[in-house]
């Protein structure tokens, strides 16, 4: 069962407490009839459990993204587009997509408690490299959603990043790599989407085949869907961690038939 089946079951747990169980609860609304306190806790989601992760990784993410979209004063249509693509990637319900909408418009809020809850996303998801990463894509994609990337936004992703356990050479790199993506789906000339494919794989344009293959088998790897649910993002995002292994794959084959023609 997932974690939304949980909320649906009644038995989630919200007496875990912490900022991030405050703010989904306040999402959730009035999705009871008898409310919040009215639902049962389940003694099994404890801390590493993964519906309790992946319910933390979907109200993080949602919440932050809106955080990092007002940051520069506010927010555009292209950065409001960009949560509605991840949201209909995710197919999420009715329901569904209306708590994502909440968690983000509370991230807009100027009371917003961004550090606690990095600080409990951080103790909650725990040594989950890949999820982590994955975690900062998606945010950092929202805030390059309409083609720039405003100084305040660099600076509270860096933030993000560094709290989370990357150095700024990370970080750049992951930025880079995120870009690469975006300007992958974008090129219609073959030497521009080269570019974007060696932006995506994380390499040079001068690195020898055998160290991009290397790059291209990290990448796979540390986006492969089935891995990142395991450890704990949410099913519902299956869709966007397949999209991104994909494009890593066309952008890896682009290059190697370039290099072999």
């Amino acid at each position: 069962m997932s974690w939304w089946g949980k909320v649906v079951g009644g038995t989630f747990g919200f007496l875990m407490g912490g900022p991030l169980y405050a703010i989904l609860g306040a999402a959730l609304g009035n999705y009871f009839d008898d409310g919040i306190d009215g639902m049962r806790l389940d003694d099994s989601l404890g801390p590493g459990n993964t519906e309790r992760v992946q319910s933390v990784f979907f109200t993080a993410a949602f919440s932050i993204m809106g955080y990092v979209a007002k940051s520069d004063g506010r927010v555009t249509r292209d950065e409001i587009a960009m949560a509605e693509q991840v949201m209909e990637r995710m197919r999420l319900s009715k329901n569904q997509r209306q708590v994502a909408i909440n968690l983000f418009n509370q991230g807009k809020q100027a009371d917003f408690p961004l550090q606690q809850v990095l600080q409990q996303f951080k103790k909650e998801v725990g040594r989950r490299r890949t999820l982590v990463q994955m975690f900062l894509e998606i945010v950092s994609a929202t805030a390059l959603a309409d083609g720039s990337l405003h100084s305040t936004e660099q600076r509270i992703l860096e933030n993000l990043a560094q709290q989370l356990g990357y150095s700024q050479a990370q970080f750049n790199e992951l930025l880079s790599r995120i870009t690469g993506q975006a300007h992958f789906a974008d090129q219609e000339s073959v030497a521009d989407k080269l570019q974007a494919a060696y932006e995506l794989l994380g390499v040079s344009a001068e690195a020898d085949l055998a160290e991009i293959k290397k790059a291209y088998r990290r990448q796979m790897n540390q986006h492969h869907p089935d891995k990142l649910v395991a450890k704990g993002l949410p099913e519902e995002m299956i869709e966007i961690a397949t999209q991104k292994t994909q494009d890593i794959k066309t952008a890896y084959e682009l290059i190697r038939s370039q290099r072999e023609s």
